[in-house]
């Protein structure tokens, strides 16, 4: 066991060790695909910058706001009737906005319900089938300056109403 995790950690090393030898001695331009690469990626991050700080701003203040305590009232009489479990709701709001709020709600679900509960197992479910889409869909779209998204966030939604939907049907036939 002590040999796999020495060669596990030798691994990184020696693979970046072998790509600057591979780059020194090579006859084509590498080092400098290399250097137009970082530097058009850091191009995009600087691109990036103002849309990270509006979602930012934008998730704080929905938090701050009570609109998703508001929306999980307002919400959990229809969604016990469907079979999703009052407890994910707000999981189920924050998470296309904003995936390190909806981390931190999985954290607080897991403490207050267990992880062996059925709001514990359908979240988790939940978490590995969704993603960010409010998120993905900015920091895409403003890298590659695409202005019309209004199909594609329609689609994303769509996508997670589904996983919401599947996560809680898995779970309740597996777990159930």
């Amino acid at each position: 066991m002590k040999y796999i995790e020495y060669a596990a950690g030798l691994a990184v090393p020696l693979v970046v060790c072998i790509v600057g030898i591979i780059l020194c001695f090579s006859k084509k331009a590498e080092f400098d695909d290399l250097s137009d690469g970082v530097r058009e990626g850091l191009n995009i991050c600087v691109k990036l910058i103002p849309t990270l700080i509006i979602l930012m701003v934008a998730v704080s203040m929905l938090s701050a706001s009570g609109a998703v305590d508001f929306l999980v009232k307002l919400l959990s009489p229809i969604s016990e009737k469907i079979g999703i479990p009052a407890e994910i709701l707000p999981l189920i709001i924050m998470r296309p906005v904003s995936g390190s709020a909806s981390n931190a709600m999985l954290a607080d679900l897991f403490q207050k319900y267990g992880a062996d509960s059925f709001a514990g197992r359908a979240a988790s479910v939940l978490m590995g089938s969704s993603d960010t889409i409010i998120y993905i869909c900015a920091v895409y779209f403003s890298s590659v300056n695409v202005k019309k998204t209004r199909h594609a966030l329609l689609a994303s939604f769509s996508a997670m109403l589904f996983s919401v939907f599947v996560s809680c049907a898995v779970c309740r036939l597996m777990f159930g």
